[in-house]
């Protein structure tokens, strides 16, 4: 009794220092400084390269970060642009009808080194595009607006992905590095190179009311990445990608285990998501650093290869555990629940080949779908079979039910149990007491 009493008040604070999580962001202080881009000589008729224009602002901003902070202030127009920096207790602004258009000009784009957690470029070894908006070791920055629009005008960089002409990896729309307090709100976010949002080694990052939105046919764009991230809320967003709408990482291979950084305390609930070629919510595959505790509800999925998946494979290491998933409602979606510990490539030949990820305590509950293919498709590691998966209350309506090809779940190393799910799952999640359990006991 005094454990599962223990175990409850330990969820009770889980799910409370979430809740609370997801409301620290809601209201961002407003700044006592105020200048808007026009008075950097920015020409906002879609033609114009503004990049200077956005550099000197942010510089002259600079001097206000220990007087309350600033506000930069981007009106109606069309702001072309290359990358640019932002600074710490600054605000950019982007008033409704004003849209930030990305250069298609590679030249406008610095090239900088592969993130440590990586080692490389992820398209390409090597160097990477720096993303059109930037944080790098900033405190207190806010990227808001009244629906104002960022457009990564990603077709030119599509294009050359496919056609395998890329020089270095692709930039995505807006990136934090190493930054804390970071509030990302009320915009949207159009045709991004790769990633829309990512967070990387950041702490205090939320993200509300965000529409972000890319063709189905973009190849490998990804919505918004918590990576090696901790104490992240995504709230009340729509996400529709050619790849994946949110995706949890925290490093690759060799270079994710020696970053040492993972992702934990994340919160992501009332959120619309499509996955075109993807999953709506994926947890790696680069999760070498770790991914734990993540909250997810209240979320509606649709028209997407999979919906909660789980990726890693041998030579990962890293962990993927005590993740809840509950009130999800599936629509037209290929695979409802999908974890794969064959999944991904490695970045070179320096991966340690038994490092074996731990993939353990994920449950599954109170779960509606219409109109599914594949219920579960569960595949561990034979040497790291994945554990303690729970499925409760999922009900879930299947394209070919009662067919002679009917094969709702296939499940391979997975040890788990269940209750009141439909269709039946396969033999491994319905009880504990499984052919591994069993084998250990004799």
């Amino acid at each position: 009794v005094a454990l599962v009493l223990l175990l409850a008040l330990s969820g009770l604070i889980r799910s409370n220092g979430a809740g609370n999580l997801c409301d620290l962001g809601r209201r961002p202080s407003s700044r006592p400084h105020s200048v808007s881009i026009l008075e950097f000589g920015a020409v906002g008729d879609g033609k114009t390269l503004n990049t200077l224009a956005f550099q000197n602002a942010v510089f002259y901003l600079k001097s206000f970060a220990d007087k309350g902070g600033a506000q930069l202030y981007v009106p109606p127009g069309r702001w072309l642009t290359g990358s640019f920096n932002l600074t710490s207790h600054l605000t950019l602004f982007l008033e409704k009808d004003a849209v930030i258009l990305a250069s298609q000009d590679p030249s406008h784009w610095q090239a900088v080194d592969p993130l440590p957690s990586y080692g490389r470029g992820i398209d390409l070894p090597g160097k990477r595009y720096m993303s059109l908006i930037n944080g790098y070791m900033l405190h207190d920055v806010v990227v808001t607006g009244d629906n104002g629009t960022i457009d990564g005008q990603g077709l030119f960089w599509w294009d050359r992905f496919n056609s395998h002409s890329l020089k270095y990896s692709r930039p995505h729309l807006v990136e934090f590095v190493s930054s804390e307090n970071v509030i990302v709100s009320n915009l949207t976010f159009l045709n991004a190179p790769e990633y829309t949002i990512h967070s990387v080694y950041c702490s205090h990052v939320y993200i509300h009311r965000v529409t972000a939105n890319t063709s189905p046919e973009s190849p490998y764009t990804v919505g918004i990445v918590p990576d090696s991230s901790d104490n992240v809320c995504i709230q009340d967003s729509t996400i529709n990608m050619g790849y994946d709408a949110i995706s949890l990482k925290s490093g690759w291979d060799e270079y994710g285990i020696s970053y040492a950084r993972p992702t934990a305390n994340v919160q992501i609930r009332g959120v619309h998501l499509r996955a075109a070629s993807g999953s709506s919510i994926s947890f790696g595959s680069e999760m070498s650093g770790g991914i734990s505790d993540v909250v997810v509800l209240d979320a509606y999925m649709h028209n997407s290869l999979s919906g909660i998946a789980f990726r890693t494979t041998k030579g990962r290491g890293g962990y993927i555990k005590e993740i809840d998933v509950s009130n999800i409602h599936m629509v037209n979606v290929g695979t409802a629940f999908l974890a794969n510990g064959s999944f991904g490539t490695h970045p070179d030949s320096g991966f340690d080949e038994n490092a074996y990820p731990l993939v353990s305590h994920i449950r599954l509950h109170d779960i509606v779908g219409e109109n599914i293919s594949i219920a579960g498709d569960f595949f561990g590691t034979e040497e790291s079979p994945f554990t303690s998966v729970v499925l409760s209350n999922i009900s879930l309506s299947m394209t070919n039910s009662g067919s002679p090809d009917d094969d709702s779940w296939r499940c391979l190393y997975v040890e788990g149990s269940s209750e009141s799910v439909v269709p039946e799952p396969c033999y491994e999640l319905m009880s504990f007491e499984s052919s591994y359990g069993r084998a250990a006991a004799l």
